[in-house]
């Protein structure tokens, strides 16, 4: 459940965003674009300020089209949404501060991101990231062209839809910043590990540390979504089940087959079930 000192935390962070411009400019990518999708490279204005950007792709079809946010990947570079969607979906791959074509005053470092700031929950970089993405969401949001919008992506769709109830499906998978200090302690795996080497050095911020990760962990946040919520989950099903209690009847569970197409198919066709789309395979079938 959420606390009234997150509460305020966040309530704030919206309320520099909307008195903040987005400033949105759209510039066409006709290499990139198709005979079913027209493509183009955004730019938007986040909390700093700082200029954000994104792929924003629109598909030739009857409007309006279903709505989808990716939420930018933990790495420098984030690539232009995937032929299937931008033929079903008004798809935006947001690319958050510091990262590839976002870079500018400020460039990301891999690894030492996810501990950049991690001091306060006023000095985080992940506050604005996150903000990044509900910049991005609103952008989504104010396009003619789209319907019900979904979101997908790890921690930051939680949390983005958690701040914006218009989103109307969630598929959230690869969790990084849910239960932080507990999966650092259970892993050596970057960049969770970025975590543990943060506090072989600094042992002392422990509890600042903690502190700060409150603010940021989508257990804190999803009591507030009212979309329906998928969380694929692995081999440990019971990391998750303080989440799914959190998010109560919203949260739908898919347990992980490793078997790549059928996962695929299988959380595609659900998301696309959800927003009215077409379901599709990015694999081969048999004929």
């Amino acid at each position: 459940m959420i606390t009234a000192d997150i509460e305020a935390f966040w309530d704030a962070i919206d309320a520099e965003l909307a008195a903040l411009p987005a400033a949105a400019e759209l510039e066409p990518m006709p290499l990139h674009s198709t005979d079913t999708a027209t493509l183009y490279f955004v730019r938007l204005t986040s909390i700093g300020p700082y200029r954000i950007s994104g792929y924003y792709s629109v598909p030739r079809t009857p409007r309006p089209a279903p709505g989808l946010l990716l939420t930018p990947r933990y790495g420098s570079v984030n690539h232009i949404p995937d032929f299937h969607d931008r033929e079903r979906y008004a798809v935006l791959q947001l690319i958050h501060r510091g990262q590839r074509l976002a870079d500018e005053p400020f460039a990301a470092e891999y690894p030492g991101l996810l501990t950049l700031g991690i001091e306060s929950p006023e000095t985080y970089v992940y506050r604005g990231i996150v903000a990044d993405c509900l910049r991005g969401m609103e952008f989504l949001r104010a396009q003619p062209e789209t319907g019900k919008i979904g979101v997908q992506g790890d921690d930051l769709a939680l949390m983005t839809a958690a701040r914006r109830p218009e989103v109307a499906a969630i598929l959230a998978s690869d969790l990084m910043l849910y239960r932080l200090l507990d999966a650092a302690a259970r892993s050596d795996a970057y960049p969770v590990e970025e975590i543990n080497d943060y506090l072989r050095a600094q042992p002392e911020r422990r509890a600042s540390v903690a502190d700060t990760l409150r603010y940021f962990d989508p257990l804190y946040h999803v009591g507030r979504i009212r979309a329906q919520t998928m969380l694929p989950s692995g081999d440990d099903a019971a990391w998750l089940q303080p989440l799914r209690d959190a998010l109560g009847t919203h949260a739908q569970e898919y347990r992980i087959t490793h078997r790549g197409a059928e996962d695929n198919d299988t959380l595609d066709a659900w998301l696309a079930g959800q927003l009215g789309a077409e379901p599709r395979s990015r694999f081969l079938q048999n004929v």
